[in-house]
């Protein structure tokens, strides 16, 4: 190790005392180790460090890991998460049950959709104020997509501002209380023989589970691996999705998916890693330069989505001028940058 292991008393009589512990690799923004207890037993041991988000909010983090984890403790038969067996706030340390992953495995996300609609469902209205609401897009946002079009030499149809402010409202996440993971990628998905387990939940929140459905058609937004999903795999795990929702609270799922893939598309900061966010506004940085993120530059991520939103929305009752400015703006950025690649269909996973 090179990392002192961050075990107190109150750790040692409730856990137990380390026998072995090995650190594994993790984001900047915490250090985790895999510890086998001198009695065998394998924990995880998980502490929120101040780097990789400016420093400001390890605090923060801290709190909603916790929280979202002990709400995703409500599912049992399977599991959705490991259980927290021990808390030390003032180390920022969480001690959680160890979980074997089946590392990259294929014809994973049916179960994955399956386990992100068991998550939405376990909160309802009478968890309000558990978590902090989802952050969604703002006005600044669709400013700076406008801003974009404008750019790049795009014409605005007239009514596309108000589309988008109409949009804004029904991704008010107020009305909505499923319990969102907050960063559901590849690698915070842990594959076992009994179905998918999330974790680093350092960004849960409440509101609406499609934005978080909306990752399998508009790429994985917040992830370093964006992924192109299509066809009869979307198809399936969309319907999974939904059947299990429908199963667990009796109802469909509400909201609109169009919607949630435009709001993930007029927001920029969806375009870098998390460290990055809020530091620019990177849609105004796409005609001037082209920025990586893992694998797949900006501008690609931007494309596709841009395509998806265009599709969506052909027929769509608020967001039709909208879906025709996104897909000029997609030919646009495909004219002036012609070796701009397809998202791969092949998941990356960072960690494995």
């Amino acid at each position: 190790m090179t990392r002192q292991l961050p075990f107190n008393e109150k750790l040692l009589s409730t856990v137990g005392t380390p026998g072995s512990a090995e650190l594994l690799d993790s984001s900047p923004r915490s250090h985790v180790w895999r510890v086998r207890t001198v009695d065998g037993r394998l924990v995880v041991v998980k502490q929120i460090a101040d780097g990789g988000d400016r420093g400001a909010d390890a605090d923060t983090r801290f709190a909603r890991e916790v929280a979202g984890l002990r709400l995703a403790g409500r599912a049992t038969r399977p599991a959705v998460a490991p259980a927290v067996l021990a808390t030390d706030p003032s180390a920022r340390v969480l001690v959680l049950d160890h979980v074997d992953d089946l590392g990259r495995t294929d014809d994973w996300m049916p179960g994955y959709a399956e386990s992100l609609a068991r998550l939405h469902a376990l909160t309802g209205p009478a968890d309000a104020g558990a978590l902090p609401a989802a952050p969604g897009p703002t006005a600044d946002d669709a400013e700076s997509f406008l801003a974009l079009a404008r750019a790049l030499d795009v014409p605005v149809p007239s009514v596309v501002p108000g589309e988008l402010a109409g949009l804004l409202e029904r991704l008010d996440p107020a009305p909505h209380h499923a319990l969102l993971h907050g960063d559901p990628c590849p690698g915070n998905d842990l594959r076992t023989a009994d179905g998918v387990r999330f974790v680093d939940f350092e960004r849960a929140s409440l509101g609406n589970g499609l934005t978080e459905l909306a990752y399998f058609r508009i790429g994985f937004p917040t992830c370093w691996c964006a992924l192109s999903v299509t066809g009869t795999p979307l198809a399936e795990v969309e319907d999974v999705y939904r059947s299990t929702w429908r199963d667990l609270t009796g109802t469909d799922v509400p909201g609109d998916l169009a919607d949630a893939c435009a709001g993930w598309l007029v927001q920029g900061d969806a375009l870098v890693e998390r460290a990055h966010r809020g530091t620019a506004d990177q849609l105004a940085r796409i005609p001037a330069e082209d920025f990586a993120w893992g694998e797949v530059s900006a501008r690609e991520r931007l494309v596709h989505r841009l395509h998806v939103v265009a599709g969506m929305t052909r027929d769509h009752d608020h967001l039709h001028a909208f879906g025709r400015l996104s897909s000029a703006l997609a030919g646009r950025l495909l004219a002036r940058w012609p070796r701009l690649r397809p998202l791969p269909t092949q998941e990356a996973r960072p960690w494995y």
